[in-house]
Order: structure tokens, then sequence, then C-alpha cells
């Protein structure tokens, strides 16, 4: 398994860059709303219901900085964080909730996939992953579409607390096979429970060396 061992420092660095002052600063509903790309940014993507504000609020380890919701499709903008004026935290819209209408699906699709294709500062996608159903075609789409335009992500497993004993390792196994022949893919997957609060050490480390 592809398995990056991070030294005390890298740990240290993405602790010190989420304890600082991260605020909610805008939800942007359009390509023109989006605000200027001044930092690096790094996104958050993944199926409705992911668990992404849920993540999110682990990170930054303040409940109601992301608006999480048992609703699926609650998150209908694209929502930016500025993380201690270093780093762009954006949180997308979830996508593969059939109950959102046609109008609103066609409208998200189109601010989502320009934002990807055409957000110079961007980068990486983190692509969340609910590790008790695996990838599916919504998430294989996205995958092929970021293939296509070359632009970096990485599977983030969550709510892993939710899996039995030896699920994990299984999981994991069959994620890194779809992947590894993806150009864009990163190699390592990142397993995390915001609950339990598994694999956030990692998962900041791997962003702090983003910003």
């Amino acid at each position: 398994m592809a398995i990056v061992e991070r030294s005390k420092a890298q740990i240290e660095a993405g602790r010190l860059l989420f304890a600082r002052d991260v605020d909610f600063m805008l939800s942007a509903v359009s390509l023109e709303t989006l605000p200027p790309a001044r930092l690096p940014e790094i996104c958050f993507a993944g199926r409705s219901n992911v668990g992404k504000s849920s993540l999110i609020n682990a990170l930054t380890n303040r409940k109601g900085l992301a608006r999480a919701s048992n609703t699926p499709g609650r998150t209908r903008e694209l929502n930016y964080f500025n993380v201690d004026e270093r780093l762009f935290v954006v949180d997308l819209p979830g996508y593969g909730y059939a109950k959102a209408s046609k109008a609103d699906i066609a409208r998200w699709t189109k601010l989502t996939r320009a934002f990807l294709f055409g957000r110079a500062s961007l980068r990486r996608v983190f692509l969340l992953i609910d590790s008790r159903h695996g990838i599916k075609p919504n998430d294989l789409e996205l995958m092929a579409m970021l293939d296509e335009t070359a632009v970096t992500y990485q599977i983030v497993l969550t709510k892993v607390d939710k899996l039995k004993k030896g699920e994990l390792d299984k999981v994991l196994v069959k994620t890194e096979a779809i992947i590894a022949k993806r150009p864009a893919a990163f190699p390592e997957v990142i397993s995390t429970s915001s609950e339990k609060k598994n694999g956030l050490d990692i998962l900041r480390a791997e962003i702090a060396a983003l910003a």
C-alpha cells in the first residue's frame, strides 16, 4: 500500500496551520463571485453526504465552521474558507443526489466543472469517498474529468470508524487498484474519521505542504 510516513516536523506544521485563524469567507454561486486567486487553494469534492463539511470542521477543530447536515445536497455553492492567510479551502457542492432538481444539478455541475478546469491556483482536489461504499460511478466520472485536465486529486476515505475490523485493508487495496493507472491520481490514499479523529494529522500535514 502507498503509505507515506510523515516526520514529526510535517505533522507539527499541519497542526499549527489549522490551529491558527480559519474563517469562512464567502459562498460563490458563479465564477464571477469567486475571490481573487491570491493564495494556493485546495478543495474537497465528493458525493452528497460523504462528510465534507464534517471533515472540514474536524480538521479545523471548529464545530460550526462548515455547515454539516444529514440532508444530502445541502451544499449548493463553492464555500470558501481562509486558513491563516496562507491557503484557501473550498468545499464543493456534493454530487450524486437524485432528489435535487435537474436545473440545480446542471447549475452546480457547470460551476464545479468551470472551477476545476480554470482555477490556476488550485493545488489539489481531495476526493472524499465513503469507506463503507467505496468508489461509485459518479466518483469515476469526476476522476475521468480530472485525469483529462491533469488536475491532481487524492482519495480521502471517510467514516473509517464505521468499518468492521479488517475491512479497511480490503477497501484500501481495492481503492488503490482503481487509482493505480489514473494519470492525475495521487498515489497515497488517506483514511479518516471525523468523529474519532483518525488520519486527521496526516491530512493536515499533506495540506500544509501545499500551503
